[in-house]
């Protein structure tokens, strides 16, 4: 038997995320002339650029395997995007690929399946990532698709029971942990905040993302623009379009709008569209090893994968499975939250966010939690949120110097997820 290896990051990258599109938006977003192939591919090419600019020996057929987190997994999200990607990016047919769909959890779920791989022994070098185009492909729209002959979806009696609108769980969140809409509004200005001074500090800000390419278009005619040659006009993309300057600029005028919001999913009710996460498109991708094989290769790693864990929750209380999760995570590492120097929650909502904080007993605006910001301000592109957080997590450690990290994700029909990194302080950027 194989003693268990250890499971390290060796980089780590996401696309600038860009507002979505879909139906009633006022103005497209700033990758919605892009694909779901184009952010995927692109972000695991230029994944794959970097270790070789780090390690000339690196060669991308040595990857063992791609897994790819997407929720709404049809259309030109279906067909095993983890593959297409590959395929897309012309890299060498050799590299296996899959796609796996655990709603907001899927991202960190390839981080986490893909880390137990190498643990195990069944593979040195792997790629886990995500991707979700939600201008195309909204939330829960893979779910209410039709058939070919025109048949609509008819989900069981039992799911129907057990089913309810995120927004609503929200909602029920807020009532149980006797959260009120100031406490929603403030986290969630201060969110905003901490991504502009994030994407301000311009020299560290730029080494996790990855500029992405898309093509221009008229947005009145949605026709193809054309240079005077007849090529295609290329616009680079390379900042986040949702985080809002005002909160941190004008704070005062900030809040007077966000109070006015009215409520979203319920008359007098509490969660709005300013303390609920941003709609949004996005790709990311991390490259991890077995210690052995970075070490090999010349690699610093970025940090270890410690802990991780899963847990199912109430499907209607959704939104609560990372305090199980988290509780899991924990004991297998054998430390409290209080020895957790960065904690990043994911921002689908404020209401479950601050219910964590209350669970486990610390302040709901402690510093540790999402330093760079989160779903309400970035946005949360569901099936690639997990990897998109994972990457500004391990930045943020090394960008302060800190230790350990421990990320969480609720998800749609009550499952959590959680896993704990430790920086050894040992990268260079």
């Amino acid at each position: 038997m194989k003693e268990l290896r250890e499971a390290v990051v060796v980089d780590a990258i996401r696309s600038p995320v860009g507002r979505s599109g879909w139906k009633a938006a006022k103005k497209k977003g700033q990758l919605y002339y892009s694909t779901a192939h184009e952010l995927a591919s692109q972000v695991l090419l230029t994944l794959i650029k970097r270790i070789q600019e780090k390690a000339p020996d690196f060669k991308p057929e040595m990857i063992e395997d791609v897994a790819w987190g997407c929720s709404a997994q049809f259309g030109e999200q279906g067909g095993n995007l983890g593959r297409i990607a590959i395929l897309v990016a012309d890299l060498p047919n050799e590299i296996a690929g899959w796609t796996i769909d655990r709603y907001c959890n899927a991202g960190l779920q390839a981080i986490n399946s893909q880390a137990q791989a190498i643990m195990t022994g069944c593979g040195d070098i792997m790629v886990a990532g995500g991707t979700e185009f939600m201008s195309k492909y909204p939330l829960g729209s893979s779910l209410t698709a039709t058939i070919k002959d025109g048949r609509k979806h008819k989900p069981h009696k039992n799911f129907i029971k057990k089913s309810i609108a995120m927004g609503m769980a929200a909602e029920l969140i807020a009532e149980k942990w006797d959260l009120s809409r100031d406490d929603l509004d403030e986290f969630s200005a201060w969110s905003h905040r901490k991504a502009v001074k994030a994407m301000r500090d311009e020299a560290w800000y730029k080494k996790r993302i990855c500029p992405i390419k898309v093509e221009e278009y008229d947005p009145k005619t949605d026709t193809k623009l054309k240079d005077e040659k007849g090529r295609p006009i290329i616009k680079i993309v390379d900042k986040d379009e949702t985080p809002r300057a005002i909160y941190l600029d004008d704070p005062e005028k900030a809040m007077e709008k966000m109070k006015k919001l009215p409520p979203r999913f319920k008359a007098n009710g509490r969660v709005t569209a300013g303390n609920s996460s941003a709609i949004v498109d996005g790709s990311a991708a991390v490259m991890l090893m077995s210690r052995e094989k970075a070490e090999e290769l010349g690699l610093r790693p970025m940090a270890v994968i410690r802990s991780m864990a899963v847990a199912g929750s109430d499907p209607i209380l959704m939104l609560e499975g990372p305090i199980p999760a988290q509780e899991k995570a924990l004991a297998r590492a054998g430390m409290g939250m209080e020895e957790m120097d960065i904690i990043e929650p994911n921002e689908a909502f404020a209401s479950p966010v601050l219910a964590f904080a209350k669970h486990f007993e610390y302040d709901f605006m402690d510093p540790r939690v999402n330093p760079t910001g989160g779903g309400i301000s970035i946005g949360h592109p569901i099936g690639c949120s997990g990897v998109l957080y994972f990457t500004e997590l391990v930045w943020e450690l090394i960008h302060q110097n800190k230790r350990w990290g421990i990320q969480t994700l609720c998800g749609g029909g009550g499952v959590g997820i959680a896993t704990i990194v430790e920086n050894e302080k040992k990268f260079k950027p």
